[in-house]
């Protein structure tokens, strides 16, 4: 397999922060960071958007997934266009559509269901930032150093904290589309920032023919791959965009309390994402992986049960902390085996867990609409979680006999 090419020398192990470029590190997190803010705002925002426009569950599930599913589709060409252009460059023209579709939003407004879908899509270039930000660091380190590297620059689902916690607050006093407005101010510095600060490393992989960039798709390991990832980002990001909706609707409480909820376990999710992949660098991703999946099967299929909001706030912090670390620990391992092929694989990876999180945002919403309860969209996405434990018990024994042994990197 092709070993990595980074900003440190082949073979030499080194210190984290003295084997990479921390700039570009830090101008990735920031982009990541406030991308995701916005991918996600229309969860905060959805109840009072909801009541405005008048939209059933289903509507409201849907609203909050079609910017996950965009970001998801998004990020296949986002990997591309990493490995043709170069992660700077693909981050700028990304981060220029979004401060642009939210500025053009906020400027004519938006009053009906189709202009707000119509706004979820635009806002799914800031979901497929995740196919820039990460290879964009990632190149720079080493294998030893993949997992706190990938771990940092993913730090950047933090974006969804702010989200909770400022956008109902926000809308509260100004509307819910001055808040659209007002995102493009931070959005406008932070890409100002990345522009100085960001920095392609020295050795990309060689450019290759259209036709070359799906061949990771002709392997397995890129599909298990992409299947763990569904269920940790999956639940991870649907959460994220469904909670706000599910403490208003299923505890009564105003916006502006169900986002200080909301942020405290997305919070928890976000805070654990660099320590999985550290995790993941000490005891190896597919131990880390399977006791994750574990922990979220059992947080989730417990949340129906729950009858009190301490009680529900308690088992979706545990989710997101299981997830959190499982996000992490997939990204420990997939530099391992797709050195070369970061750049598409990440942005593939990434489709499938933005797949996984529309899903869970739509089925909670339908769920809620076709059976009065969430709680069938819980129980689905929990045994999900147990598939994927089952499938990585099957595989675990040929990764680390192959590609594990071969890279001499715990897995």
């Amino acid at each position: 397999m092709t070993t990595m090419k980074s900003g440190a020398s082949a073979g030499t192990k080194s210190s984290f922060w003295a084997s990479g470029h921390w700039p570009t590190l830090l101008a990735a997190f920031l982009y990541f960071d406030l991308a995701f803010m916005v991918w996600v705002i229309l969860g905060p925002l959805a109840p009072t958007i909801a009541q405005d426009l008048g939209l059933t569950p289903a509507q409201k599930g849907l609203m909050v997934a079609v910017p996950t599913l965009a970001g998801a589709l998004l990020r296949i060409t986002n990997g591309i266009l990493v490995d043709d252009i170069g992660p700077k460059r693909a981050g700028a023209i990304s981060q220029i559509v979004v401060i642009g579709g939210l500025f053009y939003s906020w400027f004519n407004g938006i009053d009906s269901f189709e202009g707000i879908l119509a706004l979820g899509l635009v806002l799914g270039f800031a979901g497929a930032s995740f196919a820039i930000a990460l290879p964009l660091a990632s190149r720079w380190y080493p294998p030893e150093h993949q997992g706190k590297a990938m771990g940092l620059a993913g730090m950047g689902n933090s974006g969804t904290v702010l989200a909770a916690l400022l956008a109902p607050t926000l809308a509260n006093s100004y509307g819910w589309n001055a808040v659209l407005g007002l995102a493009c101010i931070p959005l406008t510095i932070v890409f100002v920032v990345y522009m100085v600060m960001a920095k392609d490393a020295p050795n990309p992989p060689a450019r290759k023919s259209q036709t070359r960039y799906f061949e990771p798709l002709k392997t397995a390991d890129a599909w298990w791959l992409m299947a763990f990832y569904a269920v940790t980002f999956g639940g991870f990001v649907g959460l994220a965009a469904s909670l706000p909706i599910y403490f208003t609707d299923q505890f009564h409480l105003t916006p502006v309390t169900a986002g200080y909820c909301t942020a405290a376990c997305v919070f928890a999710g976000s805070l654990v994402r660099p320590l999985g992949g550290a995790l993941a660098d000490r005891i190896g991703g597919v131990k880390a992986l399977m006791i994750v999946f574990v922990v979220a099967a059992l947080a989730l299929a417990g949340v129906p049960q729950a009858d009190s909001l301490p009680a529900a706030l308690a088992l979706f912090v545990i989710a997101m902390l299981a997830f959190g670390i499982g996000n992490g620990s997939v990204f420990q391992l997939v530099p391992q085996r797709f050195a070369a092929e970061i750049g598409v694989m990440t942005g593939l990876v990434g489709m499938a867990g933005g797949m996984g999180g529309f899903y869970l945002a739509s089925s909670l919403g339908f769920a809620k609409q076709w059976s009065g309860s969430f709680a069938p969209g819980f129980y689905i996405f929990a045994g999900l979680a147990v598939l994927a434990l089952i499938a990585l018990i099957f595989v675990k024994g040929h990764w680390r006999a192959t590609w594990g042994a071969a890279e001499g990197v715990r897995i």
